[in-house]
């Protein structure tokens, strides 16, 4: 099985030369339990899945489509339908995974009339170690939900060995599921519902998924909010604040990617703040029984006490949120001075801290919400496979962080009066210069003889008589002309 996905896709081998390029394997499950998403007429699933590849996919990705049911001699499975590299041209994309999809139905065992067993976890790890060839990127699963190898009555055991590569294999690193409702009706059976699971394989394969549903490009195909399966120890709450008390010049809000921002005015000096937060559950379709929290923060690499008003939660369903009040210590003692050159180097702006808030949930209790029990009853009835929900008995505690920027504001008063006394001394040594530069004139009476004398700011000039004996010096400052050193008896003097 695996080496049959390898063959057929060598290009993913080398899938994360470049970080920009993804990887995706897309398993379309066609055992004899899928037999109605292929015979009625009125099926959607083939035109689901050309869809989710070209929402999924983008030019530079590196692909596989295969089906799957259960590998046998002589009929392996996952079957490669086709590979490439996505090009620029979504038509032809599209054409080329319609025709890739048209090729299947619903698989039979070899040599029978029987139709074909299903082994999920075949799958899922044929094109973790085969086409991936263990390198990061995400894998996507479309299938009934029924694991039932061999056609093992034991599912329940086979639906373990699933849960288990889930939530304990190293190479998955997120996992979601989005339950469908699709009801079709074939010859042998009936379904209500499809599922539709993406595995990010490596870290780099999570951070691909997080950009891909950020993008918003698979939620234009499937309108549902995903389910979590893994991880359930991070993330599994949101912070958002609601109101800031007793630290005037201080206000919170959210900006891009959920960061916490805290803008400052200069005249804050305000020690800490009381904020009001929502605290809401972000981890669907878990409901957080109940937990024990704390928080902190750290800003400019200085760690700041957040006092909580409570340190338990309980009963939080998903996506709702309940009320939690805070006191947080502001930096406000490290805030640089107006007169400051940062604060100077940044008037008319922001001078700019970041860090996190970090929230830690223990003493964690988990259970999968009654709503999703309900819907997940109603989309695959009979199906034991929803247990593979039920979060592993080793997550007692999840961590949170909340990114935080602190946007200290600082008028422009400061620097433009700094500016204007640089400019009055630019002037003031302008005109020094000027003037220490400029010829001066004046006049010096020698043996009662009227002299006119050109000199500059600076020099000093000896004097002499009409016998040419020196008899004085004349010094020339930016304030006037003085004689120094006068010979006793000589006859000088400044001006007529």
């Amino acid at each position: 099985m695996a080496a049959l996905l390898c063959a057929r896709a060598p290009a993913l081998a080398a899938s994360n030369v470049t970080s920009h390029v993804i990887s995706h394997v897309f398993l379309v499950q066609n055992s004899g339990w899928m037999e109605p998403f292929y015979t009625d007429p009125a099926s959607p699933y083939k035109a689901l899945v050309g869809e989710l590849v070209m929402a999924a996919t983008q030019p530079g990705d590196l692909m596989v489509l295969a089906a799957f049911n259960q590998s046998r001699p002589g009929a392996p499975s996952p079957k490669a339908l086709l590979s490439l590299k996505v090009d620029a041209t979504s038509a032809s994309l599209r054409a080329q995974v319609g025709a890739a999809l048209a090729t299947v139905q619903t698989a039979k065992k070899p040599g029978s009339a029987a139709l074909a067993d299903t082994d999920l976890s075949e799958a899922v790890n044929a094109a973790i170690n085969g086409a991936l060839a263990g390198k990061p990127g995400l894998v996507w699963l479309f299938t009934n939900n029924r694991n039932s190898p061999n056609n093992d009555p034991a599912t329940m055991l086979r639906n373990r060995e699933f849960y288990a590569l889930i939530h304990h294999g190293g190479a998955i690193t997120k996992a979601l599921a989005f339950p469908l409702k699709m009801p079709v009706q074939g010859a042998h059976y009936r379904a209500n519902g499809l599922m539709v699971y993406v595995f990010a394989v490596g870290a780099d394969g999570a951070r691909e998924l997080d950009r891909l549903l950020a993008s918003g490009r698979v939620q234009r195909i499937i309108t549902e909010p995903p389910a979590r399966l893994k991880p359930l120890d991070q993330d599994t709450v949101r912070l958002v604040p609601r109101r800031v008390d007793a630290a005037p010049g201080v206000a919170f809000s959210i900006g891009p990617g959920g960061m916490l921002r805290a803008d400052v005015d200069e005249g804050a000096r305000t020690p800490a703040a009381n904020i009001g937060w929502h605290l809401e559950n972000t981890m669907y379709p878990y409901t957080i029984v109940s937990a024990r929290i704390t928080a902190r923060a750290t800003l400019a690499q200085q760690a700041l006490p957040i006092a909580l008003a409570r340190d338990k939660i309980a009963a939080l369903a998903p996506g709702t949120s309940t009320a939690l009040e805070s006191t947080m210590q502001l930096p406000v003692a490290q805030l640089p001075g107006t007169w400051s050159a940062k604060a100077l180097g940044t008037a008319g702006s922001a001078h700019v801290l970041t860090g996190q808030i970090a929230l830690q949930l223990s003493e964690q209790r988990l259970a999968l919400s009654p709503a999703f029990r309900q819907r997940m009853a109603a989309l695959f009835p009979g199906d034991p496979l929803p247990d593979l929900f039920t979060p592993p008995a080793r997550i007692h505690g999840s961590s949170t962080l909340l990114p935080i920027e602190v946007r200290v504001h600082y008028g422009v008063g400061p620097l433009a009066a700094l500016i204007g006394a640089c400019l009055a001394l630019a002037a003031a040594l302008g005109g020094a210069a000027l003037a220490y530069g400029r010829s001066r004139r004046t006049y010096l009476t020698v043996d009662d003889e009227l002299r006119t004398v050109h000199t500059r700011v600076g020099l000093t000039q000896a004097v002499f008589d009409n016998g040419g004996n020196q008899v004085a010096q004349l010094k020339t400052t930016l304030f006037g002309h003085r004689l120094t050193d006068l010979r006793e008896g000589a006859q000088v003097r400044l001006g007529r």
